[in-house]
Formats: C-alpha cells, structure tokens, sequence
C-alpha cells in the first residue's frame, strides 16, 4: 500500500507501477498447512487450540498461565518463539475468545485484565465484529462506526434493524457472552511432560526422558485402575516442529517395558527418521484411549499367558509396520460362503462382532479352511441330475467319491447378484482320503438343464 498498491490490481499493472516486483502465487493449501504446523506448536502451551482462518490462532489459556509465570510471560513467550521463526505476529490475551480477536486483529497489543474486556474492545471499528460487507455499509451509512457506538444502543430495535447475529457477536467481543472455541485435539485426561533448560539432541537422553514419562503415567493409570490402549510421544523442537509417533495395544496395558519396546519399534521403523535439529525442549507423553484393566486371571491350562503373549507380538508387528498392515479375519453377517469373512486392522474395535459358525463335537468343519477365488470347475458324474457326486475330474485327476454329504443348499444374496445361480453344496472324501466342498450351480429343469460342477476349497 505505501508503494501504491492495492487490493484488485492485476499483475501487469503492479508490474508497470514497479518493475522489480516479486510476484508468487497464491496457495491456500500450503497457507493452511503452515497454519496448522503453527497450531500444534502452540500446543506446549495448552491443550486448546483452535484455528482461526486465515491466519489466526485461538488459544485457551485458562489455567495454564501460572506455569509460565503469568499472563504477561506467557504472551511474551508466544510472541518471541514465532518471532524468532521469521514470523510477524500479533498476541491479545483477553477474558472471551471473541475480545481477544478483536484486539488482536485491531486494537493495541495487551493483555486485558480481568473484567475489562468491555472498555477494552469499545473504541475498535465495527470491522472488528467480523460481519458482512452489506451490513457494515448500512451500520456506516447510519453513523454507527465504532463498538461503543453499538453497544449504547437498545438491543431490540438494533436486532430488529441488523439481525440477531450482529447481536450476538457485539456481545461476545463485549465479553458479555463467552463462546468456547473447538480445539484441533481433545484434551487428555492422562499426560505428562518434562521441559529441559537446555534443548536435548542425543537419542540416549531422549530415551532416558521418555523412559521416565512412561513410568510416571503407568503410576497415574494403576492409581486410576485403568489400562492404556494408545499411547502417544510428542516432541518439540526448538523451531516450533512437533514431531507425534502413537502406538497402539490390542488390550488394557499399565507394562511399561512393553510400551517402551513399541516405542522403540515405531522409531526404528520411521521412514522418516526423528531428526533432533537443534534440540527438544520438550517431551510428552499423553494417553489418549485409556479403558479399566483388571488383574490378570491366570488359568489352569495356561491359555490366558499364551494370549497375552499373542497379544504382545500383535502389538509389536503393528508398531513396526502400521496398523493397516497388521490384519485379522472378521466375520460378516451373511449366508454366502464367498463373502464370510473380511480382512480388518488387527486393532479395529468398530466392527460388528457376529460369532463363527460352531460344529458339533467330533463333527468335520461346515467350512473347509481353503477357499478357491473364483471357485474351479470340474467334471462330474451324479447318479442323478440333482444328486451327489459319484466322481469327478479335477486338475486332469479322477477322483472316486466314497463319502458324500448334503445337499446344503445356498443361494446369492439378491440385492447384490440377483442373476446368480442356487448352489447345491457337497462335503465328499475319496478313495484317498481326500475332502472337497463341492457345489452344483443351478436347479436342475429350473434354473438350468445343464449344470455345472465346481470345487470351492479343500478340507484340511
């Protein structure tokens, strides 16, 4: 502006005006991201911040400040930290997050006692309400161009005149109405951290800080009788990056060495490894899914040691190559064979539990454990069009058909394949012992005059 400038001026003009004008383009999404490095920055400080496109932050200091040594040293701090990383910012502490706002945006730079948000906030423009080009021309064309100006008027006749939100927003930056702001991330019922007076870079004292901090939030999770499922490291480095890794159990654990070894896996299995840069200021350690953990019961046969044991190398499978690496089978509501069961993340608590079919005792499987997709064809012989298997070819080899049980008869799922054939299912063994789950594709003189024969999986 001071070079004559503004707002609406196309390039070439700017370039006629100033020949040695550096131009770049606009991307809102790198601005967003820079916004968003600068939030999580922010959050050494508290747990609740809040964006405030686009190019403001909200942070709700209340109760943190003392930690700091007061209102005063906290802005200080705020301030410096980003102004030593090239940035040119602005900080207002204020009673409601609305005032605050306002005075940044502005007013003069301050914090604001307790209680005077009001006489802080009245001599701002109305600009300051944040409200619509249309209705900030009818308020100028009334003569009403200050806060103090609106807020000496009666509410009813100016929310008659204006609206009810313009209401609503003089009030909160009055300070007379409080709304809270939503944070990026929910504050964390256990979380701990440890500052350092000097910046630590070498992976032994990192280490040793985030060994401490596991065994201080394990005490916190016993005194509470509760188990952590997620645990997550966050370090902060003296240029404002936060590097975050989490791991994540497949049960309730308070066993510290196990946490740490998951740690240990996640951070030798970053593709990105953790660069120090010039040192972390400070480490945290948060829990954000915790759930009540009893003592284990151990049973006579040993099983429940052997489970947790399974469950201790899921876990560290996960930590090393991610969760959507490490997959289980689940169950899936349906009579259809092909569509029985899905691979889900080994650590998904989302999915519908429906229990896998049970046999009776020293009954062969209803299911054998190899399924062939698509199903292989073969050649068939039946006494009767819509009878069992006498024989059949596979593979170029005949099989003889000594055992034969069923028909179980399946059809498709019509909402999904309403063309599909019934299929008559076989459980059959041969002279060699051998198992098969076979199927006849349609009914005979219903659905075809010719059907087919497959084999759909191997008993073991």
């Amino acid at each position: 502006m001071a070079l004559g400038l503004s707002a609406g001026l196309t390039l070439a003009d700017a370039w006629a005006r100033i020949p040695g004008l550096a131009a770049a383009d606009h991307d809102p999404e790198a601005d967003a991201a820079l916004l968003g490095r600068m939030a999580e920055a922010c959050d050494r400080w508290t747990p609740l911040v809040a964006l405030d496109p686009m190019d403001g932050l909200i942070l709700d200091v209340t109760g943190c400040d003392h930690l700091f040594g007061g209102e005063a040293s906290l802005r200080g701090e705020t301030l410096q930290r980003f102004r030593q990383g090239g940035f040119a910012v602005r900080a207002v502490i204020a009673g409601t997050p609305d005032a605050a706002r306002a005075l940044a945006r502005f007013g003069r730079e301050t914090v604001v006692p307790p209680g005077s948000d009001e006489a802080a906030t009245r001599p701002l423009p109305i600009l300051a309400l944040g409200l619509e080009p249309e209705t900030r021309a009818s308020l100028s064309l009334a003569g009403l161009r200050r806060i103090a100006d609106l807020a000496d008027l009666p509410s009813r006749p100016l929310a008659a005149r204006f609206g009810q939100d313009l209401l609503a927003r003089l009030h909160c930056v009055l300070g007379r109405e409080d709304r809270r702001i939503t944070p990026l991330r929910l504050p964390l019922a256990y979380r701990l951290e440890q500052a350092f007076a000097e910046p630590i870079a070498h992976a032994v004292a990192i280490e040793a800080a985030l060994q401490d901090l596991v065994v201080r939030v394990m005490d916190l999770l016993a005194v509470a009788g509760c188990g952590g499922r997620a645990f997550e490291a966050s370090f902060f480095r003296t240029d404002g990056a936060v590097r975050r890794i989490r791991v994540e159990t497949g049960r309730p654990s308070r066993d510290a060495q196990a946490i740490l070894r998951l740690l240990r896996e996640r951070l030798d299995a970053l593709a990105d490894p953790l660069d120090p840069g010039y040192g972390f200021d400070l480490v945290r350690l948060a829990v954000p899914i915790a759930e009540p953990l009893a003592a284990l019961q151990l049973e006579l046969d040993g099983r429940a040691a052997e489970a947790d044991e399974v469950s201790d190398l899921v876990d560290r499978l996960v930590a090393r190559f991610g969760a959507s690496r490490v997959l289980r089978f689940a169950t899936v509501d349906t009579h259809d064979p092909v569509r029985a069961s899905r691979l889900v993340p080994v650590s998904a608590t989302s999915v519908l539990r429906v229990s896998w079919p049970r046999t009776e005792p020293g009954e062969p499987p209803l299911r054998p454990l190899q399924l062939f997709q698509p199903p292989q064809p073969i050649e068939a012989i039946a006494e009767v069009p819509d009878g069992p298997p006498l024989r059949f070819r596979w593979r170029r080899v005949l099989h003889v058909v000594v055992y034969a049980e069923g028909p179980e008869r399946i059809a498709a799922e019509w909402w999904r394949r309403p063309e599909a054939r019934t299929r008559d299912y076989y459980r059959v063994e041969d002279a060699d012992g051998r198992r098969f789950w076979l199927f006849r594709a349609g009914l005979y003189e219903r659905e075809t005059t010719r059907p087919l024969w497959f084999v759909h999986g191997l008993f073991a």
